[in-house]
């Protein structure tokens, strides 16, 4: 049997229909992706964002940025709690002293930077900058030496502790990127020689630091290929600081190192 509807009657029908679908499409399509997230940021300065401005006054001398991957992706992503810990010359042990404490069984998702002010990345390139080659390659040696003998338990400490307390979380742990690029575009500063060692530390730390991670099935973001030209003496925009004023945002990223080398390869590994 046909059913025979006036045009009024058709027209009606159809915009019955048509709007039921699209109540039916709505309701089917999930809030933003990261609704129901709850996540922690923790770590060092490389992950409160020291080096690229917009500093959160309340966050007073871990120096946390509005431009800071952590707080880019939870401001592009809607999620339900966003506590970011992450402060500043941070060791393994203020982490577990003054951070681990903001995780808990309903944390969803966590991110972390640390290590480097273990190894003693700031003094290492005080030395580098004011000492020449030898002090430098001499700094370096014994940076490297407590990366592979004395900060892998540190680490395991760290990550032991954020597994307990976020027992339902997806962690993320990054690295550190090369400082330099060398041979680079840098007529004067510090020799190519203890531009390389410095750099083979921080490939050092990511060893070290991938293998422990490894051990709780985290995920490893290596931001080292995506700063790669960008680093200082770079052929491309840099995304690091040089020696600069204020000297605390000296060798960390700039907004765009934010943004353009931390926030992707952290968004490819949530």
């Amino acid at each position: 049997m046909r059913l025979h509807l006036s045009p009024r009657r058709s027209v009606a029908a159809l915009a019955g229909t048509l709007g039921l679908t699209l109540a039916a499409m709505f309701t089917a399509v999930p809030a933003a992706h990261a609704a129901g997230v709850n996540y922690v940021a923790l770590g060092d300065s490389y992950s409160a964002g020291v080096g690229s401005g917009s500093y959160i006054s309340s966050s007073g001398s871990c120096y946390r940025s509005t431009n800071a991957y952590a707080y880019l992706w939870q401001a592009a992503h809607s999620v339900s709690s966003f506590t970011f810990a992450a402060c500043s010359g941070a060791t393994t042990t203020d982490v577990l002293n003054s951070q681990i404490s903001s995780l808990s069984s309903s944390t969803t998702l966590v991110s972390i930077s640390i290590g480097g002010n273990d190894a003693g990345f700031s003094s290492t390139m005080q030395t580098c900058v004011l000492d020449g080659t030898s002090s430098c390659l001499s700094a370096v040696a014994t940076a490297e030496n407590y990366i592979e003998n004395t900060l892998p338990a540190k680490l395991d400490a760290v990550y032991s502790a954020i597994q307990s307390h976020a027992p339902n979380a997806h962690v993320v742990v990054l690295d550190y990127p090369h400082l330099y690029q060398v041979p680079g575009t840098c007529l004067f500063g510090i020799s190519d020689t203890s531009r390389n060692a410095i750099n083979g530390a921080a490939d050092d730390l990511a060893t070290v630091t991938a293998k422990e991670v490894a051990k709780y099935g985290f995920s490893f973001g290596d931001v080292r290929s995506v700063f790669h030209t960008h680093e200082i003496c770079g052929s491309s925009t840099q995304w690091l600081h040089s020696t600069t004023l204020p000297v605390y945002e000296s060798y960390h990223p700039t907004a765009s190192g934010q943004s353009g080398g931390y926030l992707p390869v952290f968004s490819a590994n949530v």
